[in-house]
């Protein structure tokens, strides 16, 4: 034997082996292959002769040696396109099974020893029933495995019968056992990953039964032999490889059988059974078996699921309680550090280790400080937003298997890296001795050709440099931690920032409160500055008899009272920045109205849609628009009570107001203080305007923008 095992490549070789192709069938049954459209008999193999009674087949119809019924139920299968069991037959007194796929244009009828007293569908049912309702009262894995092992020795007869389970690294553990007491027990067994090459592992899945009556068998050939392959992989009597039945006879196995567990498509598992003298499987069996497999395969992924669900809301609850604690702190996630054997325990760990900034705050057994700060830059390179984790941090890495006593396994997780929060977990090696069916290596001939294992005897191996392995809910729930960090620090950022702007709008209100407060009171004194020179202006004109030299006051007291007017209406309420526009002009066209003669009242009209302007521009307009009123006043009406309309309305981005009288006015603009007044202030606000016909009449029409 080699002492190295085998290469890379002849493992590769044994992989490549076409077992699917193997131009023979199994003796203890017969194949024919049927021509599809006429269902006469073109290839065989088996001994038509001797089970069947047939010496001439070759260009047989199928009915002349099964029987006419049974050519009529192939004949139906086949133009359904469906495949399976056909039917039963007696030959010589001795019962068969027959039944039926389809590959091309050929038909493959396999015929097989079946039972003497054929099981009754009652019978099977029940006994499935019971398997079914003895696998749900397990209440874990480990005794539904062991469940399994004695339901299928019973179904099946065999000496042994083990549920044999793969791991990630394909290799097979014999998780449970049910067997006579003279055989030998691999119970805790494993079997290497190249006892079962690949090619046989894709068949385990498509075929979920497979059986072999008699390892000491000598395959029978297809005849006569066909120009091209044919593909065996759904027939039942398929030849075996030759490495497997000297595998089997090397474990004293003379039958065997293998029941596929599929989970969710994959092949999680075998039914493995062992006979130390030749058995039978019949179809009736199998078939009860593929259904057992089925709901062996529903329990284990029910029962898989349920251990995980409890075993996230266990950690769950222990991470809520680590987060609760730290919500309550006043320290925020500075509370950690409090909390590290509660950290610990929530990834069944050794120990664990919190680094924030440059600090290491440790719980449990550890590194040295110098070692984890190593493994700080380990897992700030592999964690990214995820967990980094490893059970075998000596391979990860080298530099690691200094300490891998104390930390072969490692998880972590960053919850930020500046200013940096991390949190490594540790596991202590866990050496442990593996219980091997024999060495597992495969032997190998001088020229290189691949031979099966020879012993099977126990052989056991030392594993160092690993730790227990780290559970997807484990993984889970330190991400979740992380999650659940990352939410609580920007929690407590919002209340910080939150707390900095109501400390800032406080400080922020207290200033308008003193702005407004200096406002209002420039305002009462602009307001009674603006009295005082109106009732100057008031006892001039009372002086005053001549109406030429009293136009002028007159004037300047309407300019007064627009002024006046925009300051009252600025601290009349709340809002100081903006005014209602059309509430302003018809407030100042009242006030204006109300220095003149009691007639204007009924002559003046303002149509002004609800506009709102800033107040600085509100004040120049106010100005404009008595400056226009007083032109109307003075030169289209000789200061007789006349029509004038105010108008606003927008267009669009800007504002259109106009003033317009009908009355006999000089059309155009003028060239007075006042125009020359108001003409300053169009410009300041970027404005235009435009004097028209009103026919009759002036109307004085000005744009502006509306902010």
């Amino acid at each position: 034997m080699s002492a190295s095992g085998p290469t890379p490549e002849q493992i590769a070789s044994c992989d490549r082996e076409p077992i699917h192709i193997p131009g023979a069938v199994q003796p203890h049954g017969v194949l024919l292959v049927l021509d599809r459209d006429s269902l006469e008999i073109r290839h065989a193999a088996g001994d038509v002769a001797g089970l069947l009674g047939a010496e001439t087949w070759i260009g047989v119809a199928a009915g002349a040696v099964l029987g006419d019924t049974l050519a009529q139920r192939i004949a139906a299968v086949t133009a359904s396109g469906s495949g399976g069991f056909v039917g039963a037959l007696r030959v010589a007194g001795r019962a068969f099974d027959v039944s039926a796929t389809f590959q091309a244009d050929k038909v493959l009828v396999e015929i097989e020893p079946g039972l003497d007293q054929a099981l009754t569908g009652a019978q099977i049912l029940a006994q499935l029933e019971a398997a079914a309702a003895a696998f749900e009262r397990c209440p874990g894995l480990k005794t539904l495995y062991d469940r399994a092992a004695t339901e299928f020795r019973r179904l099946t007869g065999y000496d042994r019968v083990m549920i044999y389970r793969f791991g990630e690294d394909d290799a097979g553990e014999v998780v449970a056992e049910s067997r006579a007491a003279h055989v030998q027990a691999f119970l805790n067994h494993r079997f290497p990953a190249s006892d079962i090459p690949k090619q046989a592992r894709a068949l385990y899945v498509r075929n979920l039964v497979r059986a072999i009556p008699d390892a000491t068998y000598v395959p029978a050939p297809l005849l006569p032999p066909l120009q091209t392959d044919l593909d065996m992989s759904d027939c039942a009597l398929r030849s075996v490889s030759p490495v497997h039945l000297q595998y089997l006879r090397n474990m004293g196995v003379t039958a065997s059988a293998s029941v596929s567990i599929v989970k969710d498509g994959r092949l999680w598992g075998l039914v493995a059974c062992h006979h130390e003298t030749p058995r039978l499987l019949p179809y009736d069996i199998r078939a009860a078996c593929r259904a057992l497999a089925g709901g062996l395969a529903r329990q284990i992924k029910a029962k898989e699921e349920a251990e995980t669900y409890r075993e996230r809301l266990r950690l769950r609850s222990l991470g809520d309680d680590v987060i609760d604690a730290l919500a309550r702190a006043d320290n925020g996630d500075m509370a950690l550090e409090e909390h590290l054997r509660d950290l610990q325990r929530l990834a069944d760990a050794d120990g664990v280790a919190v680094f924030r900034g440059d600090r290491i705050e440790v719980a449990g057994k550890l590194p040295p400080h110098l070692a984890l700060a190593m493994l700080r830059d380990w897992l700030l390179e592999t964690a990214g937003d995820g967990a980094a984790a490893t059970d075998q941090a000596s391979t990860d890495i080298p530099d690691a298997v200094a300490f891998r006593a104390l930390a072969s396994g490692l998880m972590g997780v960053v919850v930020e890296r500046s200013p940096l929060l991390a949190i490594l977990w540790t596991r202590a090696e866990h050496v442990e001795t593996v219980r091997w069916a024999g060495e597992p290596v495969k032997a190998t001939t001088p020229d290189g050709v691949l031979t099966p294992r020879a012993s099977f005897d126990a052989w056991t191996q030392t594993v160092r440099g690993r730790s227990r392995p780290w559970t997807a809910g484990q993984t889970g729930a330190a991400l979740r931690l992380r999650d659940d960090l990352i939410d609580l620090r920007r929690a407590r950022r919002s209340a910080e920032l939150n707390a900095h702007l109501r400390a800032t709008l406080q400080d922020k209100d207290e200033l308008l409160r003193q702005k407004d407060f200096l406002l209002r009171e420039v305002n009462h004194r602009v307001q009674n500055s603006l009295a005082l020179a109106a009732s100057f202006l008031t006892i001039q004109m009372k002086s005053i008899d001549d109406p030429v030299a009293r136009g002028p006051l007159e004037e300047a007291s309407r300019r007064l009272t627009a002024v006046g007017l925009v300051h009252r209406r600025l601290y009349r309420g709340d809002q100081l920045e903006t005014v209602a526009l059309d509430r302003y002009l018809t407030e100042l066209a009242e006030e204006m109205v109300g220095t003149l003669d009691e007639a204007w009242s009924r002559q003046l009209r303002v149509d002004a849609a609800p506009v709102t302007v800033p107040t600085d521009k509100a004040v120049i307009i106010g100005l404009v628009v008595t400056e226009l009123f007083i032109n109307a006043v003075k030169y289209a009406y000789r200061g007789q009570p006349g029509r004038m309309d105010i108008g606003l309305v927008e267009d669009g981005d800007r504002l259109l107001l106009t003033v317009a009288d009908q009355g006999g006015g000089k059309q155009g603009p003028r060239v007075g203080f006042g125009s020359k007044m108001m003409d300053a202030l169009v410009r300041q606000m970027g404005g235009v305007l435009t004097y028209h016909d009103n026919a009759p009449g002036v109307r004085a029409e000005l744009s502006v923008g509306r902010f």
